[in-house]
């Protein structure tokens, strides 16, 4: 079935708790996959899925401070991987794979953000590694796993806005801007679940989404002068925006994604306040680099973020970085 980028009209919204969108749905003898399941919007995903009677398996770069985080929370489990090593990766999937269990519900929800040049691998740039291509591999290489029917689900964001795809400049090797960075790993979330979607509709549907605009530990590379400049928080560090969730809504939105009946037959969608999003239009100004405060939030998604043919290539590259590639 086609679907299209158009609001479905959801009978919840920007203030919707994980838990609210979750009333009603049972998820007993269901298995969810959730990477940065122990922290921030991450960590309420998992308790809410928890609460609904999924298993949940959380991979985690820091497991002594994932088990710490979810140790009190029926029904989950932490692995250890880190996204940003390849190797990690493999060995990861491989255990996993080892214990014969299927995936009903896989969200990419870990990432990192606006963080300082780095390198990882063989000289990638460290936001676009771990925000996608860990993910890309990741998925590829647990696809034995996952169940017909089940929905991947890769958490994005409105800072998609600040980056198409830099094809003749991917890792940045001519000057990076952390921002922007940021921004093209998030254009390459919504374009991996957009060719993810097109290869296995058939027993698989997939979506990304914009969580809202959240202080978590998300944001430790942003300066606290900078969050100050941007009207983030006060001097003392009490959050002043207008506009911002709480952890509790801002994991809503994914665990709408995963979950809803109002999606079925349909995928390879954006998502936002518990809806499908709009595409925004052709004309809306370019914020390349520039990150909104969050009374002045961006909203809709970029064409070039659910452009098929852009979807396609990123996928043929990713397959070519990570050397996996399960549809190949």
């Amino acid at each position: 079935m086609t679907t299209s980028q158009h609001k479905i009209g959801s009978e919840f919204g920007a203030g919707s708790t994980a838990e609210e969108v979750l009333k009603g749905i049972d998820l007993t003898v269901r298995l969810a996959l959730v990477t940065g399941g122990y922290s921030g919007i991450g960590l309420e995903t998992t308790r809410a899925l928890a609460a609904a009677g999924a298993r949940v398996v959380v991979p985690a770069r820091r497991r002594q401070a994932a088990e710490d985080a979810v140790g009190g929370i029926a029904g989950v489990e932490v692995g250890e991987v880190d996204l940003a090593d390849l190797d990690s990766v493999r060995t990861f999937a491989a255990r996993f794979l080892a214990g014969g269990r299927g995936i009903d519900l896989l969200i990419g929800n870990a990432g990192v953000m606006a963080c300082p040049e780095n390198r990882v691998g063989p000289g990638w740039e460290s936001q676009f590694a771990t925000n996608h291509l860990g993910h890309y591999a990741l998925v590829n290489r647990l696809w034995p796993a996952v169940r017909p029917g089940a929905r991947v689900v890769a958490v994005s964001s409105a800072a998609h806005h600040f980056s198409r795809m830099r094809w003749d400049d991917v890792h940045f090797e001519r000057g990076y801007d952390r921002w922007e960075a940021y921004g093209q790993a998030k254009t390459a979330n919504i374009l991996f679940a957009v060719h993810l979607d097109a290869l296995a509709r058939d027993t698989v549907r997939a979506f990304s989404l914009h969580p809202g605009s959240i202080l978590t530990p998300l944001v430790r590379h942003v300066p606290r002068e900078e969050q100050i400049e941007r009207g983030w928080i006060d001097e003392q560090g009490n959050q002043i925006g207008a506009g911002f969730k709480t952890p509790e809504q801002g994991a809503a939105t994914g665990v709408w994604a995963a979950t809803s009946p109002r999606l079925s037959g349909m995928g390879g969608l954006y998502c936002e306040d518990c809806d499908v999003a709009e595409r925004t239009p052709e004309d809306a100004p370019e914020t390349v680099g520039r990150p909104e405060g969050a009374e002045r939030p961006l909203s809709g998604v970029r064409s070039y973020a659910v452009d098929p043919g852009e979807a396609a290539r990123l996928w043929d590259l990713s397959a070519e970085l990570t050397g996996v590639d399960a549809f190949a």
